[in-house]
């Protein structure tokens, strides 16, 4: 199924934010269940999209109807269909998550003997 990039981004942040959650919880008897209005809320707060938040309820709709996700009892949830489609896109972009961990966690020049550093001439 090929999904436009924001559906697919919508689909990565809203997985991301249960395997994070859920993560946290798993060694309690607990699961973490998000509103449309929470998720917005976390997508919005985080500065994870630069869309309006209507912008946001369009894209979690086409998903709905894509059968992605659902909405039931005011909780979005992944369907089989969309935790499918979110694994791929995070097995995709997993590559790109680490090597952003490790320069953030590392000095990477460390890596290197052959990196310099020079004067910039402008400020």
């Amino acid at each position: 199924m090929k999904l436009a990039e924001k559906q697919r981004f919508i689909l990565f942040v809203l997985g991301k934010i249960y395997d994070e959650a859920n993560r946290k919880l798993k060694d309690r008897i607990l699961e973490v269940s998000v509103s449309k209005s929470a998720f917005i809320e976390v997508v919005m707060g985080g500065g994870l999209a630069k869309k309006k938040e209507r912008a946001l309820y369009k894209n979690l709709e086409s998903l709905e109807k894509s059968k992605l996700i659902s909405y039931e009892n005011k909780v979005l949830k992944l369907t089989k269909k969309g935790q499918s489609v979110y694994s791929q896109i995070d097995k995709d972009l997993a590559p790109y998550v680490e090597i952003l961990k490790v320069i953030e966690r590392e000095n990477v020049l460390k890596f290197t003997s052959k990196a310099k550093t020079i004067f910039r001439a402008s400020l």
